[in-house]
């Protein structure tokens, strides 16, 4: 018979080792806390998504040491972004340059390095290939088993395990509302033409106007490809999104050329988003916070989520630390938190997330504010409107 592991004892246990998950670590490196850090895979590991990396997840890491972002601008690979690509439906196309200093790089290597910084600047205790088996709150304590058959207590528990999180669906469940979703794949590739490292592109076409194809490089010749739609369209439409991002690349006038002689590295492995600014929902409670992606803090109009994790995440490192300062765990005492995601993080997607609604089918006005935005002065604006 095998012996039972022991209980494990902590003032909070992270639940996701992601980029939410790390940055809250970070942000309770110096709290004099007990914190555990659980995710289901063993790093380095693969996550499937578009593998940019937005300035406002370095600004957000910047301010909680500088040392952090340095040593991040020295992965590899990576490829540093400047610019951006847009194609409109009529074929159209528009630059606009990154305000903020900005990389892409496969999520595979870009996780691995913030879990790094967690082992290197913290106490922070990591348990790998530990999954959430079961999760109750009780009054004075969170207590979760893991799938190796481990018992955990702590005095808060948050949530950074991603959109399929289990500690949401167990504490704030909720159906999938297809309306704020988004599906998609990604295949990686090499010997794309006409690609240019430092540049995304993305490509909008009438067929799949709520969403787009992208192209990103990642480093080392690699381009990360795929296909992003509302779900409610996918689901409408039954749209097979492997076999449309397959025919678009062989059949799209921007994309089929470049794609003629290009190699699929891998399969095209697929990914949902929940996407932020439609919905006002709650993100915690008694004991617990939700971060990230299990908090559908996706952007709904550009897909990304990596800054608003790392952001959320070290919004609730702060929560967590005034928890401790005030003893007070309370559902009342977490709306903080919930209050100020939705200031600083909440009001932008909204924005975001009425304006995909409204430009997801009308194909003329993407190409009308393409062509405005190629009229000298006017160009700002349009950049503005889209983030």
């Amino acid at each position: 018979m095998l012996p039972v592991p022991p209980a494990l004892d902590y003032d909070v246990a992270i639940v996701g080792a992601g980029p939410a998950g790390a940055a809250c670590a970070l942000a309770l490196r110096q709290r004099g806390l007990r914190v555990a850090l659980l995710d289901k895979a063993r790093f380095p590991r693969d996550k499937v998504c578009g593998d940019a990396i937005p300035g406002q997840a370095f600004k957000a890491l910047r301010q909680l040491d500088p040392r952090f972002v340095e040593q991040l601008w020295q992965l590899q690979p990576r490829d540093d972004v400047r610019d951006s690509r847009l194609v409109a439906p009529s074929g159209t196309s528009l630059t606009l340059q990154w305000k903020l200093p900005s990389f892409n790089s496969p999520r595979e290597t870009f996780d691995a390095a913030l879990l790094e910084l967690v082992q290197q600047h913290s106490t922070t205790e990591i348990l790998e290939n530990t999954g959430l088996k079961t999760l109750h709150i009780e009054a004075d304590c969170a207590r979760l088993t893991t799938t190796d058959g481990r018992e955990i207590t702590a005095r808060l528990v948050i949530g950074c395990d991603g959109a399929n999180s289990a500690v949401g669906r167990k504490l704030l469940p909720a159906p999938l509302d297809r309306a704020h979703h988004c599906a998609g794949v990604r295949a990686y590739y090499e010997n794309v033409a006409g690609a240019s490292s430092g540049t995304t592109e993305f490509f909008l076409s009438s067929d799949y106007l709520a969403g787009y194809v992208w192209l990103f490089p990642v480093g080392d010749g690699r381009y990360n490809v795929g296909l992003g739609m509302l779900s409610e369209i996918v689901s409408k439409h039954k749209v097979d999104l492997k076999e449309t991002l397959t025919r678009v690349l062989a059949t799209h006038p921007e994309l089929a050329g470049r794609f003629a002689g290009a190699r699929q590295l891998g399969p095209i492995v697929g990914f949902g988003l929940p996407l932020g600014g439609g919905r006002e929902r709650p993100i915690s409670g008694h004991r617990f916070m939700l971060c990230g992606d299990a908090a559908s803090l996706i952007d709904p109009l550009q897909g990304h989520g990596i800054d608003t994790a790392i952001q959320s995440g070290i919004m609730a490192g702060a929560q967590a630390a005034a928890c401790f300062a005030q003893q007070d765990f309370s559902a009342e005492c977490m709306q903080q938190y919930d209050a100020e995601v939705a200031h600083k993080i909440g009001r932008k997607l909204a924005k975001s997330y009425r304006l995909m609604c409204f430009l997801s089918n009308k194909a003329w006005l993407v190409n009308a504010a393409v062509r405005l935005a190629r009229v000298p002065g006017l160009k700002p604006w349009v950049q503005q409107a889209i983030g």
